[in-house]
Formats: structure tokens, sequence, C-alpha cells
């Protein structure tokens, strides 16, 4: 069978989910999203270009966005609760942005050089995280894959411990315990490293160490054991590729004095967190990180990651010392971008708003939900949430695939996007994100569109399974 044809196959087979009593409903309003995905099937894997993209019965195809809406192939419209997994939070084609993007594109888009703009936003994002310098990259993998490096190098450790759930970018070093199938994971105090895509060498395990999510006690045993060879400790510090996971601050702090009492470093990715409180977690928990990584949002849908630390940590990058480098970095469009978006739009009092907007959002799902009678729980933080179909408290991976009633969240997915909004990120481990362009009258909309979803969400669908799908 040619390779294309085993492909499409293959990516008609393995749906995600069953049938809903909306998905006829959806295939039907998205004639166009199914061509295209149909003819992307001949020439990609799955017709899409990130794993994270695949959705059943077919991924949505979109055509342009503005504001808080987004159109797709169709000419459908929807408010966007998606805004491209969090990258979006000053919205689409911000008019500010378009503005000085526009400019700067005529004056070149690359140019292999550093900028004055590279310096002023080195000393904004210094400012306002408070760490004394910073490197730039593109993508929130290269930032993660640096601060790794980075803990590495600066205590001549090899291990790194990280948490089951949490994504750290698809580097090997990280690849495991993403979404483990539980029963490879082993006992919930104690996890066993699993990888989480082919390809990866089995050899590589034994420099990851994984622990629970919210369990300080099994990660002082592995400290116990391991942690005069563990160069840092990384974790998303609110976890948010399980839904929304907001720790126990005491976890957190837990975590800061155990590396302080082995001397690693403490690593926060905020590649999601870091654009949706003005400066990142510490502004929640009050716990300061050796190394941060924000990505997503600080750059106004452009692409850019950064790592801040202390100098000392930060100078041991170098020639000879700790490898560093990529051609995009800093590049102009990006750096530029991130300027004015850091500088004018994502402010303390515009994030402030996006936190009450979706509050609100939150408030209003809840009462829906509670009038109907459907066990539900919904966590938030800053301007993300997430709604989980369970009663209980999701406080760590184990808990999120044990709890949750996935085909009612599938049911509730596909009933809002055909009324026109899509409630988050099309991912089951995913979230909604408000950005400074949504307004009251979208948190308004999206609660009309709750209220028509509710009959779907209580039928819901025959129970499905979690996958993998890095």
């Amino acid at each position: 069978m040619p390779i294309n044809a085993y492909m499409r196959d293959k990516a008609l087979q393995c749906r995600m989910y069953p049938e809903a009593p909306s998905a006829s409903q959806f295939s039907e309003k998205t004639k166009s999203s199914r061509m295209l995905y149909h003819e992307a099937l001949r020439y990609t894997p799955y017709g899409v270009h990130s794993n994270w993209r695949i959705f059943d019965p077919y991924p949505l195809f979109m055509r342009r966005g503005r504001g808080s809406r987004i159109w797709d192939a169709d000419g459908n419209e929807y408010i966007d609760f998606n805004m491209a997994f969090g990258a979006l939070g000053v919205g689409h084609a911000h008019p500010r942005l378009v503005e000085e993007l526009r400019n700067v594109i005529e004056e070149g888009t690359i140019y292999g050089f550093e900028t004055e703009r590279s310096v002023l936003l080195a000393k904004l994002i210094t400012s306002r995280y408070g760490y004394d310098m910073v490197r730039f990259s593109t993508t929130g993998l290269e930032g993660t894959l640096l601060a790794v490096r980075l803990a590495r190098a600066f205590t001549g450790r090899p291990k790194i411990l990280k948490f089951e759930g949490c994504f750290h970018g698809s580097h090997e070093m990280v690849m495991v315990s993403v979404k483990p199938d539980i029963y490879r994971a082993g006992h919930q105090s104690s996890p066993l490293p699993v990888p989480a895509s082919w390809g990866y060498p089995e050899s590589l395990k034994e420099y990851t160490l994984v622990a629970s999510y919210n369990d300080l006690d099994g990660v002082e045993k592995l400290m116990r054991e391991y942690g005069n060879e563990v160069g840092g400790i990384i974790l998303e510090p609110v976890a948010m590729n399980m839904g929304v996971v907001v720790p126990d601050i005491e976890f957190i702090k837990g975590l800061r004095e155990l590396a302080d009492e082995y001397n690693s470093l403490l690593i926060f990715d905020e590649v999601k967190t870091g654009g949706k409180m003005f400066r990142g977690v510490q502004d929640w928990c009050g716990v300061r990180a050796d190394i941060i990584v924000v990505a997503k949002a600080i750059a106004g849908g452009y692409p850019l990651s950064a790592v801040l630390a202390g100098r000392e940590i930060m100078e041991t990058i170098g020639p000879k010392k700790t490898a560093h480098g990529g051609t995009f970095n800093s590049n102009i469009l990006s750096v530029s971008a991130a300027y004015i978006t850091l500088r004018e739009i994502l402010t303390e009092e515009a994030l402030r708003r996006c936190q009450d907007l979706s509050d609100k959002l939150a408030s209003g799902y809840s009462d829906i939900l509670s009038d109907a009678g459907i066990k539900f729980n919904i966590a938030t933080f800053a301007n993300s949430g997430t709604v989980y179909f369970t009663d209980k408290r999701v406080r760590n991976w184990r808990d999120f695939v044990r709890l949750n009633d996935f085909g009612r969240w599938y049911s509730w997915v596909v009933a809002m996007v055909n009324h026109g909004v899509i409630p988050q990120a099309l991912g089951y481990d995913e979230q909604w994100t408000i950005s400074t362009q949504h307004s009251e009258q979208d948190i308004e909309d999206a609660l009309e569109a709750m209220k028509k979803a509710v009959p779907e969400i209580r039928r819901g669908t025959p129970k499905i399974s979690v996958e993998e799908v890095l």
C-alpha cells in the first residue's frame, strides 16, 4: 500500500472519540474543513503539523481571525477562547501590533544581527520578571531545552526531576511521563518514567526522575535517594496540560526548600503562565524560581521565548561553555512584537480585566451546569480555566485520567462549536484563554451557547479513554 494511502487509512481508523449526536451537525457545518483534511492527509500524517491539532471527526481549518473572533474555511464565525493555545493573550490581529509590525516588515524581517530593540526588550523583560539576565529563543521547546541544559551545566549534575502530566516541549530530556498510560506508570507516589514518543532512547530514562504533581512527600523521597544527582527540578508551577491544576502553595514552597536543601535549581516552565499574570506565577505564590521560561503570549502571537535567571547562572552560557544559538533568535519581528505587547498591551490593568472576564465565564458555566444537575468542577487561574466533568478536585495526572468523564467533555466541545463558540483549545487536556480583546458580550454569548449545549452534555457519549497525543 502506498505510504500516503496507509497514513490516510490509519488516520481514519484511529479516531480519538466515538460519534456524538452533535458530530453530524459539526460535519454538515464544516464541509470545507473536511475536504481540506482529506486533501491534507495525502501529504501530512493525520493532516496536521502538530499532533495537538488532531480532532475527531477532523480538525477545523481556519481562514482568518480578528479581535475575539475566528473564521473557518466555510466562513463560520466563532468566539475564540482557544486563542492559539494561549499564545494570543492580545487577541487576533491586535491593531497596535498590526500597525507596528507593518512598519517593521518594510525594513526587513530578520537580520542575523542584534538590534537596539533586542536590548530594549531585554531591559523590559528582566525588569518585569525580576531577573538579572535573559536569552531569547523562538519557541517554548527551545526555552525549556536551554533551561534544563543550564541546570545541568551550573550544578554539574546529570538528572532532572519532572512531574507526570507536565509538558515541557518535545525534546528528549523531558519527553517522559507527559501523558502516560497509568497502567504502565506504576504507583502514584513513585511513578515509573514512561517515554512519550516512539524513537525515544531507553537509555535516557535514567536521567529523568518523575514525581506526582502536588505530592511533596513523593518528591522528598526521590530527593533523599537521588538528590545529589539532581541538577534541576522543572515543573509548570500551575499545570496547564491537564486542564488547569492549581497546586497547593505549600507544594510550591516545599519544592523551593528541597531545591535549596540539595543545591539543585528550581525551574518554572511558564511558557503558558508567564503571559497570564504580570510577573508570572510568583505574583500568586510568592515563590521565586532560579530559572524561568516564558513564551507564548509574551510576543502577541509572534514566536519568541525567553529564559531568565540570575547572572551567575546565565554567565555559564557562551563559547566552549553552555551552548545556545539560533538563526531566528531575537529576530526583529518577534522582538518588536514582544516589546509592544509587554509594554503597552499586557499591562497589569489589562490582565486584571481579562481575569475578571474569565471569572465571570466560570461563574456562568457553574450556574448553568448546577441547574442542569450535571457533575462538574471548574478550575481557573488568571485569564484561563477548564471545565472538568467530575465533582471532585483534580490535583494531578492520575486524578485527571480517573475522575473525568471525557465523553461529556467531547459532547460539550462539539456542541459549543456548533453554536459558534470554540470554548477552549480543542484538546481534552487544555483550557480557555481570555484575551484583551474579549468583551462582556462575548462572555454573555458563550453562556447562551452553554445553555443550548446542556442537552448534548447530559446525553454525553459512551465512555472514552485518554490517549497519548504527542
